[in-house]
């Protein structure tokens, strides 16, 4: 708790996330209230981690908005809205969920099997192929496109995605 401490004494925009054996309420309540993002404990699968630590670095990126803007897109995460051009675009939860991911990793190439995993979790391992990710990513981009949006998701073929304006 000591290290936590100095580390947001000497540079506050550190992300942090504990780890460890303590379960109790109080550990956790002390170590998010000196500044720790996250508090996970053992035993946890290493995906959970990764998407907490993806998690930590999009609350980073976006410096805490409450907005995130790509273009014409314009996300409200908080509030679970999305708007195109000023339009508001109706998106399901998991179409939702697939544009901020887009957005927040924007020029890097998503494997079919990322995206699946970052919007499904662990549970995704039982899915016999992920065809069913090129269905919602179809149906994102005709609604953004149907609002007056600009289609920025390109497809790499026989790889993944990836959301640029260039």
């Amino acid at each position: 708790m000591q290290l936590i401490e100095n580390l947001k004494r000497q540079n506050t925009d550190t992300g942090i996330i504990i780890i460890s054996a303590r379960n109790s309420l109080d550990d956790k309540l002390t170590g998010l209230d000196l500044g720790a993002d996250d508090y996970i404990t053992k035993p946890f699968h290493l995906s959970e981690l990764n998407a907490r630590v993806k998690a930590v670095l999009r609350r980073r990126k976006f410096d805490g908005s409450t907005r995130i803007e790509f273009n014409e897109i314009e996300l409200l995460p908080d509030q679970g809205a999305c708007k195109v051009s000023g339009n508001n675009l109706v998106l399901t939860k998991k179409e939702f969920e697939m544009l901020l991911f887009f957005i927040s990793n924007k020029n890097r190439l998503l494997t079919r099997e990322s995206i699946a995993e970052h919007l499904w979790g662990d549970n995704i391992d039982l899915a016999d192929n992920f065809d069913f990710i090129y269905t919602h990513i179809n149906n994102l981009r005709k609604k953004i496109v149907k609002n007056g949006g600009n289609d920025y998701i390109k497809t790499v073929y026989g790889i993944g995605y990836k959301i640029t304006d260039q």
